[in-house]
C-alpha cells in the first residue's frame, strides 16, 4: 500500500480506503463482527489505514465495530464518518434527527465520538447536501468542530459542484476551515463526476473518495450466474455487456474483473487530483479480491481501451466550448496552440 496526501493537506492516507458500510447486519445483508474484524485486520495487515464509516451505517453499528477494531492503535489510523442521514434508531417524527444543520451536526458528531470511543474524528464528511440549510451555517459550524479540536479535516459527500465550490470560497473568504476531501460514486459504469465534479475537485484541490467503484457489484461479473438477483435497479444490459467485456479483459491482463474495475479507478489520470477507491466488501475474500487491485498496473493503453468500453458525453456547456468552432472564435489564428481547455 502506497499513500496519498489527502487534498490541500498534510494528511497521509493509503491509496484505498476500507468502506464500512456493510459492518453489521442491522441492513439485512452486511457482515457479522467476525468477518469484519477479519477484514479490517487484512487491510490493516495491507498497509491501509483509511477507514471510512458513517453515523448511520446499519443503524449505528458500523461505528461501534470500526471504534473497537482501531482502539488498541487508534492513532495508526485515519477515521472519516459522515453525519446528514438518519439512522433507524432516530425518531422520525423529528424534523430535526437529520439534515445539515448545526442542531444535527453537533448531536451526529457527538455520537460518533462515543461510537467509535475516541476523542477526536480524522475527517468528517457532509454526508449529503439538503438542499435547505445555508452554506454559511454548514462552513461556520464544521469550522467550529476543527477549532474544538473534535474533528480534524472536513470532507463533503453527494453534494453539486457548484455548491462545494462556493463553500470552500466561502471559507477561505471568512478564515474557515475548508475541505480537503470529496466523497462521489465514480466508476467505469457511472462516469458522470467527470462533467463538473472531478474538474472542480482538481481544481479546487480536492482528494476525491470514489464509491460505488464496481457498479454495485455489476462489473464483477457476478450477476451474470443462473438465478442471481441484483439489489440495485441500474442493471441495465448495457451495464452487463459492460462487465462481459471487463472481463475478457481482465482475462487478458491476468486479474479479475473487480480488480480491473477498480485499478480504473484509481490510476485514470484526472490531472493530480488523487482518486481512492473506496472498498466494500461483505466478505474477507471479497476484500483480499480487491486488494489484489494493488498488484494491476494498467498501462495508458490499456485505461484508453476501458474509457473506450464506458464513452461518456460531457454535454453543454463542455462540449460546447470544447468545439474548434468556438475555440477559433475565441483565439482567433493562435487556437492550435492554445487548445488546452481540459476536458477529461
Amino acid at each position: 500500500m502506497r499513500y496519498k496526501l489527502l487534498g490541500r493537506s498534510g494528511l497521509r492516507v493509503s491509496e484505498l480506503a476500507l468502506g464500512t458500510m456493510t459492518f453489521g447486519e442491522d441492513w439485512g445483508w452486511g457482515a457479522p463482527h467476525a468477518e469484519c474484524l477479519k477484514m479490517f485486520n487484512a487491510f490493516s495487515e495491507a498497509g491501509g489505514n483509511f477507514i471510512d464509516t458513517s453515523v448511520n451505517y446499519t443503524n449505528g453499528t458500523s461505528e461501534k465495530f470500526v471504534g473497537e477494531f482501531i482502539a488498541p492503535d487508534r492513532h495508526r489510523y485515519v477515521v472519516a464518518t459522515k453525519y446528514t442521514l438518519r439512522d433507524g434508531n432516530t425518531n422520525r417524527q423529528d424534523p430535526n434527527a437529520g439534515g445539515n444543520a448545526r442542531k444535527n451536526l453537533v448531536r451526529s458528531v457527538e455520537k460518533s465520538l462515543r461510537s467509535l470511543q475516541t476523542d477526536y474524528i480524522d475527517l468528517y464528511y457532509l454526508h449529503a447536501w439538503d438542499g435547505m440549510t445555508p452554506i454559511e451555517e454548514v462552513m461556520r459550524a464544521l469550522d467550529d468542530l476543527v477549532q474544538s479540536g473534535k474533528v480534524l479535516y472536513i470532507g463533503i459527500s453527494d453534494t453539486p459542484a457548484w455548491v462545494i465550490a462556493k463553500a470552500n470560497m466561502l471559507a477561505e473568504l471568512r478564515g474557515w476551515t475548508r475541505f480537503v476531501a470529496a466523497q462521489l460514486p465514480y466508476s467505469l459504469a457511472d462516469r458522470s463526476p467527470e462533467r463538473d465534479l472531478l474538474p472542480m475537485a482538481c481544481a479546487d484541490e480536492l482528494a476525491v473518495a470514489a464509491w460505488g467503484v464496481l457498479g454495485g457489484g455489476v462489473l464483477t461479473g457476478k450477476y451474470r450466474q443462473p438465478g442471481a438477483v441484483t439489489r440495485y435497479s441500474g442493471s441495465s444490459e448495457r451495464r452487463m455487456q459492460l462487465a462481459d467485456q471487463i472481463a475478457a479483459l481482465a482475462s487478458e491482463i491476468g486479474c479479475t474483473p473487480s480488480q480491473l474495475a477498480i485499478a480504473w479507478v484509481q490510476q485514470r489520470p484526472w490531472h493530480g487530483a488523487p482518486i481512492i477507491p473506496i472498498l466494500g466488501a461483505r466478505s474477507l475474500a471479497q476484500l483480499q479480491d480487491n486488494l489484489g487491485s494493488l498488484n494491476v498496473h494498467l498501462t495508458p493503453e490499456q485505461i484508453g481501451e476501458l474509457d473506450a468500453l464506458s464513452p461518456i458525453q460531457l454535454g453543454f456547456p463542455h462540449d460546447f466550448l470544447a468545439g474548434s468552432e468556438v475555440r477559433s472564435l475565441i483565439f482567433g489564428d493562435t487556437f492550435p496552440l492554445t487548445d488546452n481547455y481540459r476536458t477529461s
